[in-house]
């Protein structure tokens, strides 16, 4: 059984004004996603901010979102590390409080080798019982995990199960799914390319789009999966726009300015990110009125 198959959302973490996590805000937006139809939550990923969240902030809040979820749909948290030690007391914290599955960016800024990532990715697994995926997104840790060393990963080590693809290379996708005979569950980690990767075999997505538009994002997999293929990839390019605006700057940054364009608290985001641009806000707002968001 996968960890979930369709639309999850890259859920953003919500602060008050003093940055502290603004826990009330973040019960409604969990609220907003599951009454809009999002598959799955992920919890403290790149989009949550994780970088800047301390180590227990970084569990409070994976641990919160558990509770409040209350099982209606998976929550995976996000326990990657550059450091291999905290990637495991990170998952072993979640694993033991019942996490539905662990989402591990690749290793960034020490740019292992791909022996390196064989080795932590074991490790971690090693430690813990829940299903885990990797993270691919090599724009930002400097580190590529190639096809062969991601195939090598889940044939021989049982509870690495799946890969959230951001590298862009459809190549290599195409290579992985080729090496792994299409036993990897795959997840596309960039909102612009998720019916190319469902046609792949693909499961679903792991969405920063869904944070505003869970209903669209959840029904572009749900299309696909029913055999409407071209009402998928008619959702897909329906969705460029609003897509290329959140990120028009670095990840959170505009997806914050969008949650509070749709009249919910987000709160300000912690350096080294800073606000949005004016000129970019706009454009944003724009596409979200284009969309029917606001």
């Amino acid at each position: 059984m996968s960890v979930f198959k369709g639309s999850a959302v890259a859920i953003i973490t919500p602060f008050h004004a003093d940055e502290s996590v603004n826990y009330e805000a973040f019960a409604d937006l969990i609220e907003f996603q599951i009454a809009g139809g999002t598959d799955a939550i992920v919890v403290c990923g790149t989009t949550g901010e994780s970088a800047t969240l301390s180590e227990e902030e970084h569990i409070e809040v994976c641990k919160f979102c558990v509770d409040q979820v209350k099982g209606r749909v998976p929550v995976i948290a996000g326990t990657g590390s550059n450091s291999t030690r905290t990637a495991i007391d990170l998952s072993r914290d979640m694993d033991e409080y019942g996490i539905d599955g662990l989402l591990l960016v690749s290793p960034y800024y020490n740019k292992a080798t791909q022996n390196g990532l064989y080795a932590h990715y074991k490790a971690v697994a090693d430690s813990v019982k829940a299903p885990i995926i990797m993270y691919n997104v090599p724009s930002r840790t400097g580190c590529n995990i190639q096809a062969e060393t991601a195939a090598r990963i889940v044939k021989e080590v049982p509870n690495v199960v799946g890969i959230k693809e951001a590298s862009g290379n459809i190549s290599q996708i195409v290579k992985l799914m080729a090496l792994t005979d299409g036993n990897i569950e795959l997840y596309s980690g960039n909102d612009d390319q998720v019916v190319p990767l469902l046609a792949m075999g693909g499961l679903g997505v792991i969405s920063v789009v869904a944070n505003v538009a869970p209903g669209a994002m959840h029904e572009m997999c749900a299309r696909f999966f029913a055999g409407d293929i071209q009402g998928a990839a008619r959702l897909q390019i329906e969705t460029l726009d609003l897509c290329n605006n959140l990120f028009s700057e670095v990840n959170p940054i505009p997806v914050k300015k969008a949650v509070a364009l749709l009249g919910r608290e987000a709160g300000p985001l912690r350096m080294p990110l800073t606000e949005m641009e004016p000129a970019h806000a706009m454009a944003l707002k724009k596409a979200m009125e284009d969309f029917g968001l606001i």
